[in-house]
C-alpha cells in the first residue's frame, strides 16, 4: 500500500469513527461509505493479519533456539555438539520435506485420510495462472485464513518443524546423526501431515468434531509418540540403570542454558498459540495470550510442589519441564477455555509431568530430557482438557460446552477418539520407520563412541575443548 493509499485509509477510518459518535449534524454530513473505502479497509486488514501471522511464525521459529538450549543443557557435555547439530539440521530438513510433500498431504484437497492435490510443490505450484489464484480449489481446508498463501505456508511449516524437534531429546546421546536425519524427513514429509490432515486439513476427525486449536495433538503428541517408538527401539543409555534395575541419575551439564531455553520457549509460545488465529483478531489473541501464560505459570508451581513433595527438593529440571508441560497442555484448549480453567489445566499438567518422568524411569524408557512427559503425556492431556473445560460462551459456534460446563461426554468422547487414533497411527508408523532405518543404516552408535561422546565420534569436534578434563565425565 503506497503513501497516498495509506492516507486515504486513515481519512476513511477517521470519518467513520467521527460519524459513529452520534449527533444530528454528524449524521447529516456523514459521507457515503464507498466501494473504494471498503477496499482500502479490507486491504489494510489483510496487511495487519499478514504481519501478525508472519511475526508469530518468526516467534515459533525462534523456539528452535529454546529446544537446542534445553536439550543440550540437560545432556552431558560430551554430546553437546551432537544435540546442537540435530536441533539445527532438523529445521532445514523439515523445510524441504514440508515444501515438497508435507504441505500437500496435510492441506491439499483429498479424502478423509490425506490430501491428494497440490503435492510436490516444487513441480510447478508457483506458476500462478493469469486468471487468478493458483491455489484456489487446491487447499480449501485452509482457505478460511485471509492472509497470502506463503504466509499460511510459513506459519504451518514452523509447526511441522517443532514436531520433528521434539523427537531429538528423547533419543539423545545414543542415536546416529544420519538415522535422526532420515527419520526427520519421514515425520515431516508423511507422518505429521497425514494426522494433521485428519484434524486441520478437512479430514475425518475434523468432520467428526474434534478440536485442537494450536496443536497439543497435531504437533506435540505426534512428536511424542514418534519419540517413544525411537526411545524403546534404541534402548537406554549405557549406565542409566544399575544391575538391580534402579535408576542411576545422569545429570545435564548446564542448567543455565536449560533455563534460558525454557524462557525462550515460553516467549515463543506467545506466537504458537495466539498466532494460530492466523488473523489480528485483537480480543482473541489477547485472551489466548493470557490463558497460555496462566497455564505455564500454574504448571510451574504444580511441578515445583510435586517435585518437592516426592523428591524432597525443588528439582530445577522438574520446575522447567513443568512450565513446558503447562504450555503443551494449554495448546489445544487455549482459545476455548476461561483463564480460571487454564490455571487448573496448567497446575494438573505440572503434577503430571513429574509423575510421568518417574513412571518412564520405572519402566526403563530412557528419555534424557523428559520430552515424552512434556509433549506426549501433556499433549494427550491438553487434548482431553478441551472436552472437559471448553466453554461455548468464550468462542461460540466452535466446540460447544465440555463436560464440566454441562456439555456431557460427547465432546470428551470425540477428543479421546482423536487422541487414540493419532497416537495409534503415529506410533505404528514411527516404529516401522525407525525399524527400516535400523535395518538400512543402523540406529545406535557403537559402545565405544557412546562412552567417549558423540561429539568427537559423529562430528569430529568438542563443545568445550578447553575443559575436557572435567566437563566430559
Amino acid at each position: 500500500m503506497n503513501r497516498s493509499a495509506r492516507w486515504a485509509l486513515l481519512w476513511s477510518v477517521s470519518v467513520l469513527l467521527l460519524a459513529g459518535h452520534g449527533g444530528s449534524a454528524a449524521e447529516e454530513e456523514a459521507p457515503v461509505f464507498t466501494k473504494e473505502m471498503a477496499t482500502l479497509l479490507s486491504n489494510g486488514q489483510v496487511a495487519l493479519d499478514t504481519m501478525w501471522v508472519l511475526v508469530t511464525a518468526f516467534l515459533v521459529f525462534f523456539m528452535n533456539l529454546g529446544f537446542a538450549m534445553v536439550e543440550s543443557g540437560l545432556c552431558r557435555a560430551k554430546n553437546a555438539v551432537n544435540i546442537l547439530a540435530k536441533n539445527f539440521i532438523v529445521f532445514a530438513i523439515s523445510s524441504i520435506a514440508f515444501w515438497l510433500l508435507g504441505w500437500g498431504l496435510m492441506f491439499g484437497d483429498g479424502n478423509g485420510f490425506m490430501g491428494l492435490r497440490g503435492l510436490w510443490m516444487a513441480g510447478g505450484q508457483d506458476n500462478s495462472p493469469a486468471t487468478g489464484d493458483a491455489y484456489s480449489g487446491v487447499y480449501s481446508a485452509i482457505s478460511w485464513a485471509g492472509v497470502p498463501f506463503w504466509a499460511k505456508f510459513l506459519f504451518q511449516l514452523v509447526f511441522a518443524g517443532t514436531a520433528a524437534t521434539i523427537v531429538s531429546g528423547a533419543v539423545a546421546e545414543r542415536v546416529k546423526f544420519l538415522s535422526f536425519m532420515l527419520f526427520s524427513f519421514v515425520i515431516v514429509g508423511f507422518m505429521y501431515p497425514v494426522t494433521g490432515h485428519w484434524i486441520w486439513g478437512g479430514g475425518w476427525l475434523q468432520k467428526l468434531g474434534m478440536w485442537d486449536f494450536a496443536g497439543s495433538t497435531v504437533v506435540h503428541s505426534v512428536g511424542g509418540w514418534a519419540a517413544l517408538a525411537g526411545a524403546i527401539l534404541l534402548g537406554p543409555r549405557l549406565g542409566k540403570y544399575r544391575e538391580d534395575g534402579t535408576v542411576r541419575p545422569i545429570f545435564g551439564h548446564n542448567m543455565s542454558t536449560t533455563a534460558l531455553g525454557v524462557l525462550v520457549l515460553w516467549f515463543g509460545w506467545f506466537g504458537f498459540n495466539p498466532g494460530s488465529t492466523m488473523a489480528a483478531s485483537v480480543n482473541d489473541i489477547a485472551r489466548i495470550a493470557v490463558t497460555t501464560n496462566t497455564a505455564a505459570a500454574a504448571a510451574t508451581l504444580g511441578a515445583t510442589i510435586t517435585a518437592w513433595r516426592l523428591l524432597g527438593k525443588p528439582d530445577l529440571s522438574m520446575i522447567l519441564n513443568g512450565c513446558l508441560a503447562g504450555l503443551v497442555a494449554i495448546t489445544a484448549p487455549c482459545a476455548f477455555v476461561s483463564v480460571g480453567a487454564s490455571a487448573i489445566i496448567g497446575f494438573v499438567a505440572g503434577i503430571l509431568v513429574v509423575l510421568s518422568v518417574l513412571f518412564f524411569d520405572r519402566i526403563k524408557v530412557d528419555d534424557p530430557v523428559g520430552a515424552l512427559s512434556v509433549h506426549l503425556v501433556n499433549g494427550v492431556f491438553g487434548t482431553l482438557a478441551v472436552g472437559l473445560f471448553a466453554c461455548d460462551a468464550i468462542m461460540p459456534g466452535t466446540t460447544g460446552n465440555g463436560l464440566f460446563y454441562g456439555g456431557g461426554f460427547s465432546l470428551l468422547g470425540r477428543q479421546t477418539l482423536g487422541a487414540l487414533a493419532v497416537g495409534g497411527f503415529t506410533f505404528v508408523v514411527a516404529w516401522a520407520a525407525w525399524s527400516a532405518i535400523k535395518f538400512a543404516v543402523g540406529l545406535r552408535v557403537s559402545r565405544e563412541e557412546e562412552l567417549a561422546g558423540l561429539d568427537v565420534g559423529e562430528h569430529g569436534m568438542e563443545a568445550y575443548p578447553d575443559f575436557q578434563g572435567f566437563l566430559t565425565k
